[in-house]
């Protein structure tokens, strides 16, 4: 028995037919690839997502203007009151003063009403202006009252000792310098005093009215993380 051979066009039908065939196969083989590329990286993404919302503790609604953190995340372990002891020198006469009048008072005020000094005061452990400084109070006060000697203070208390060095207290608040005990509020801190509050005591140890230099002693009261 013969088999018959095909025509040649038939023949030929059928070899394109089948490379159209393996290309085709080829093509699914390599999308496949990049599909399932992508596919893991959304499941990655999406994974990730959801861990880092689940270890920050966002709130219900990540979407909103504020969210809930959980504070051991910030490194803030359990809160703990300080206290530091130092004496801080205004020191507005010689050549080197570190406290200058930046404006004026107004004319005829008993009180110096509206004058503002810019202030770069040392710290020190002692009441001698040459004894250890600890720091620097940076900032400005403002006589701000028209019956007393009464002073707006905002300052830094800039640390430089130990492991406090590179750490600030900032306070805010008024101080009628003839009163024997003062208190300000402390409003915040950076470094080892973030989110600091509480209050601070000063206490005139010398004044020269001639010079207007004066020393007076701050108990610092604190609470950190």
């Amino acid at each position: 028995m013969c088999l018959k051979k095909p025509p040649a066009h038939q023949l030929q039908l059928s070899f394109s037919t089948n490379l159209v065939r393996e290309s085709e196969r080829k093509m699914a083989n390599v999308a496949t690839i990049p599909s399932f590329r992508s596919g893991f990286l959304v499941l990655s993404l999406l994974f990730s997502t959801c861990f880092l919302a689940s270890v920050a503790g966002l709130d219900e609604n990540p979407g909103a203007f504020g969210r809930t953190l959980d504070r051991k995340l910030m490194g803030l372990k359990k809160e703990k009151l300080s206290h530091f002891r130092f004496y801080w020198h205004d020191v507005q006469s010689g050549k080197n003063p570190s406290s200058i009048m930046v404006v004026p008072p107004v004319n005829n005020s008993q009180t110096a009403f509206g004058q503002v000094n810019m202030i770069d005061n040392p710290l020190t452990l002692d009441p001698e202006i040459g004894s250890k400084m600890v720091g620097r109070a940076q900032g400005f006060y403002a006589l701000a009252d028209q019956g007393q000697i009464g002073l707006l203070m905002a300052q830094n208390f800039a640390f430089m000792e130990g492991k406090y060095n590179g750490s600030t207290i900032t306070v805010l608040g008024r101080n009628p310098v003839f009163n024997q005990v003062r208190e300000m509020p402390i409003v915040g801190g950076s470094g080892l005093f973030r989110f600091a509050r509480g209050y601070v005591q000063a206490h005139t140890h010398t004044f020269d009215i001639k010079t207007g230099d004066a020393t007076v002693e701050y108990n610092v009261y604190v609470l950190h993380y």
